[in-house]
């Protein structure tokens, strides 16, 4: 299970429910005199919902680059004394959840590597889609140093090789000459030991912005982790924009052609709810949705509650919306996170009840409108619904604030496989049967585009729609492990 810093559950409530789970998050600070591992720090806090498997900083005295990461959430990872350690006028940091590679130490970012022009860092948000033609590349590009040693496992080493490897002048013309060839999602923050540098891809599918400190310049995944470190919002960085800041100022440029493609699951659930995204606040926003769907499927009922927290501002809409009156029908318990002790089969038959129990007093002889955002499998509706049926309540609604996913996505969520998605293989009116619900209603693509306020040709839809903006390649079926796949026969290869 995933949680987020501020005590929020993420999607999977069941642990056997796997969610789509969230994108990476980034964040870098070019700051002199200002303590800038612990500004990072409080960044990846900020950022924690983005991803919970591993987080890393590295961190710049002018003269050579620290590094220190490890598994686990921001807050276990770092100590004062790790932070102390990292002193610099400029960091880059990342929280992860691994869309390509496994969960593993080895796969933590920052990456680092040695380059003739200094020490390159890099951190990475989003998927590529052409990995494997980029993996060949960096082959070519070390020669038989590429037969010895550990091969690149994730994308997001891939980028740094093939940057470490150009032979250019330094850093920033050797990225400016990789990242044409990069297709797919990337917001990436990088550095050497004197600048600070972002881009994002051309369609910008993930979000990346930039904000001002009193004393120097942050760039990060969301406009949250500015709020966190004192940073005033100054912008998105533009699809297709790189990026450099250092004591000369801030300087920018753009490598492509923009055509947006913004994700829009971020509205609907991956960005916290005190974001804003191209200039729309995501908690405003999915209240709309929440309206929107009152609005195409309104319902008789007694009662409207949210199952907390990602269905929150959407149930506030549709109770607004409806004049149906809102309520906590069910409570969360804020301190389930990840745990080492597997609970009994006693205790995993109760299952649901670790982390969500109902307000029976509140729920007993009513008719309830259950808002979420999304179904996945559709685990954790069935075991809400059959909860809610035992505390009493007469008719249990549901109503989803995303149309239904049927694809899964390949920019840097890593969604269930498009068999395990339950809406990819069943009707509305079947999906309902098998959670067990009254009814069930989701909103409807045109609903959710109109919500966002940004023009639909500018907006990813694909795993509602399975229209994929960006080519993907057949080998991408292979799933987030095919460089590790690649690797083991490589080395059982020259063995």
């Amino acid at each position: 299970m995933t949680r987020r810093p501020d005590g929020l559950l993420n999607h999977n409530v069941l642990d056997d429910d796997k969610a789509p789970q969230d994108a990476c998050g980034v964040f870098g600070v070019w700051a002199p005199s200002e303590e800038v591992a612990k500004l990072t720090f409080y960044g990846l806090y900020a950022l924690q919902h983005r991803g919970q498997e591993s987080a890393g900083i590295a961190a710049s005295d002018g003269e050579r680059i620290l590094i220190y990461k490890d598994m686990g959430l921001v807050s276990q990872v770092f100590t004062e004394t790790d932070l102390a350690s990292l002193t610099g006028d400029l960091a880059i940091g990342h929280c992860r959840y691994s869309t390509t590679g496994s969960s593993t130490w080895v796969n933590a970012q920052p990456t680092l590597r040695p380059t003739k022009y200094g020490t390159l860092a890099l951190a990475h948000n989003g998927n590529l889609t052409n990995t494997g033609d980029l993996a060949e590349m960096v082959q070519k590009l070390e020669g038989e140093n590429a037969k010895t040693g550990r091969g690149a496992t994730t994308d997001t080493e891939i980028m740094t090789a093939l940057i470490g490897l150009q032979d250019e002048k330094n850093v920033e013309a050797s990225a400016i000459a990789v990242l044409p060839k990069l297709e797919g999602a990337f917001s990436l923050v990088f550095m050497d030991e004197k600048t600070l540098y972002a881009a994002r891809d051309r369609h910008g599918v993930r979000p990346l912005v930039i904000g001002k400190l009193e004393r120097g310049w942050v760039v990060a995944s969301e406009t949250a982790a500015l709020d966190i470190v004192g940073a005033a919002f100054v912008r998105e960085v533009e699809p297709g924009e790189f990026l450099a800041i250092n004591e000369d100022g801030i300087r920018s440029q753009m490598w492509a052609t923009p055509d947006p493609k913004g994700c829009i699951f971020e509205y609907v659930y991956l960005a916290r709810p005190d974001t804003s995204i191209a200039g729309q606040g995501v908690h405003a926003t999915r209240v709309r949705i929440g309206k929107r769907l009152a609005i195409e499927a309104p319902v008789e009922a007694d009662l409207v509650i949210p199952v907390p927290e990602s269905g929150t501002p959407a149930a506030i809409g549709y109770a607004q919306q409806s004049g149906i009156p809102y309520g906590l029908g069910l409570v969360k318990n804020s301190y389930v996170g990840r745990t080492f002790i597997q609970p009994s089969q006693t205790i995993r038959q109760l299952g649901i009840r670790l982390k969500l129990n109902p307000l029976r007093e509140i729920i007993e002889g009513k008719r309830i409108v259950v808002v979420d955002d999304s179904i996945v499998r559709g685990n954790t509706q069935r075991a809400i619904v059959r909860m809610l049926r035992e505390a009493g309540a007469l008719e249990i609604h549901v109503r989803i604030s995303s149309p239904p996913v049927e694809w899964p996505c390949y920019y840097g969520i890593d969604f269930a496989s498009r068999a395990e998605l339950i809406a990819s293989g069943l009707e509305i009116e079947e999906i309902r049967r098998s959670i067990g619900s009254d009814s069930l209603s989701y909103v409807s693509m045109e609903g959710l585009i109109a919500a966002t306020t940004i023009d639909e040709n500018k907006l990813c839809t694909a795993c509602f729609t399975g229209k994929y903006p960006i080519a993907v390649p057949a080998d991408m079926s292979e799933g987030k492990m095919r460089l590790e796949v690649t690797e083991v026969v490589k080395n059982h290869e020259h063995i």
